[in-house]
């Protein structure tokens, strides 16, 4: 579903934002405000699971496009997340095993774009990212994604690590993205499947890397030693087609 993407200055148009359920991304507030109606943004923000950074008035004012933030300045999604259940539903309507792609950390919306356009194109039922330390779906992925984000739902999750424990109950396993890994031509997978990718800096963080099954490399013979995230996951994202198409 998709909403008028923007940034919403002041108290009032903030909770307004809120009871007409648009999907707010990044909430920016004044440190060491307690009054009314900033203590019920922040109910509002925690209620939804709404990321929010306290900020000094000068910071607030810099990055402030009106002049008039009142101490709240919020951040709209472009476009409606969903509840991870849908993907899993979506799946198991068209009778296939779940795909689902889950990024760790992603912070450059021109990649989170391009891997939710692959995967659309891959059959990925749907791609996770995390609230915290991560772009949402800003108006660059939407233009990105080059129209996939109509047909691929997106799921934000306040603990990525606990989502795929939960997702592991449902019978998914999961393999990610690691220079240190197997090679992906040497690993079987097929079935229900979680594939997550880091952030080019960092890769797959340590936490979750340990709860995953698998480590997948992707055999490299340049000088250059690792892909762009998006490269990376359009990669080990059609080689999951391969095998589930039974393609030696």
């Amino acid at each position: 579903m998709k909403q008028e993407t923007s940034v919403i200055e002041g108290r009032n148009a903030v909770i307004e934002a809120y009871r007409s359920k648009r999907p707010i991304d990044k909430l920016y507030l004044l440190d060491g405000c307690h009054d009314g109606p900033v203590m019920t943004i922040r109910r509002e923000a925690q209620k939804h699971g709404t990321y929010i950074k306290y900020m000094t008035r000068e910071r607030l004012d810099q990055i402030s496009q009106t002049g008039k933030h009142q101490g709240v300045i919020a951040y709209v999604a472009a476009y409606a997340y969903v509840e991870v259940e849908e993907m899993l539903r979506a799946a198991q309507n068209k009778g296939e095993p779940p795909f689902l792609i889950l990024l760790d950390n992603i912070e450059d919306p021109h990649n989170l774009g391009a891997i939710i356009r692959t995967a659309n194109l891959a059959g990925a039922h749907g791609v996770i990212i995390p609230k915290n330390r991560a772009v949402g779906l800003t108006a660059t992925v939407a233009r990105t994604s080059a129209g996939a984000l109509n047909d691929t739902p997106v799921a934000k999750v306040t603990n990525l690590g606990r989502t795929i424990e939960e997702l592991k109950k449902e019978g998914l396993w999961f393999v990610c993205a690691d220079m240190a890994g197997t090679v992906m031509y040497d690993l079987d997978l097929k079935g229900p499947i979680g594939l997550v990718i880091g952030s080019e800096g960092e890769g797959v963080g340590r936490l979750i890397r340990e709860k995953c099954d698998l480590t997948a490399s992707i055999p490299m013979r340049g000088s250059i030693d690792s892909l762009n995230a998006s490269v990376a996951a359009g990669v080990l994202a059609y080689e999951i087609v391969r095998q589930r198409m039974g393609k030696g």
